[in-house]
């Protein structure tokens, strides 16, 4: 696949996701609850599940810059493609933000994520989250490539689970750029350093848990 292609899929995949899903928030919140907390989870698992089938052929679907990072360290992917794919997935992210501000220019947060109580709270939940997150997809995938009904559902089912459970104490984001697009459109980049770091972390440990159970003896 042209690498021209890849990246318009991951720009246009992540754009997809983050309007999506943060715009679920931001619509929720500006109706009164109309969409629901359930209804947000929902929609960012829904959203992750139809974009890995809809893109998963073209660029693997990465959508998240600790996804791309963890396949780059199991040598599942090529390091010279890491920086286009994170450039594609971080401009596709701020361009979501940026028409939700468009649209919702009286949001103050724009999907935001914001700890509830302690950071340190949130960055242990986003450091777990992330961990199974990435120890599915590495079950799921082919190479570096999530693809196919199976893996579209089985990473969109526990995309949306945590966000279910999990959505009220962190946000849920599991995704540095998910975090960083709305946070630096909005304004609002307190406790960005829990959405880079502990998803980066989670990720890097979910990948070396993999590892570990299928290694070879």
């Amino acid at each position: 696949m042209r690498l021209y292609s890849t990246l318009l899929a991951e720009w246009a995949g992540t754009f997809a996701m983050v309007f999506c899903g943060t715009g679920a928030m931001i619509i929720n919140e500006n109706t009164g609850g109309a969409i629901s907390h359930a209804g947000v989870a929902m929609t960012w698992g829904l959203i992750v599940a139809s974009m890995i089938f809809a893109l998963g052929d073209v660029s693997g679907a990465h959508l998240n810059p600790a996804v791309t990072l963890s396949f780059a360290l199991s040598k599942r992917f090529p390091w010279p493609r890491v920086t286009p794919y994170l450039a594609a997935q971080l401009t596709g992210a701020l361009s979501a933000s940026l028409m939700l501000l468009l649209l919702f220019p009286e949001s103050e947060y724009l999907g935001s994520t914001i700890p509830s109580g302690e950071a340190w709270q949130s960055f242990i939940m986003e450091w777990i989250l992330t961990f199974i997150l990435v120890l599915v997809i590495f079950n799921v995938s082919s190479g570096s490539r999530e693809k196919g009904i199976t893996a579209a559902i089985a990473v969109g089912g526990v995309v949306g689970l945590e966000a279910m459970f999990a959505g009220p104490v962190s946000g849920a984001s599991m995704n540095p750029f998910r975090s960083l697009a709305p946070a630096m459109v909005s304004g609002h980049t307190e406790h960005i350093w829990v959405y880079l770091s502990a998803p980066l972390g989670g990720a890097v440990s979910g990948m070396l848990f993999h590892h570990l159970l299928y290694k070879k003896d």
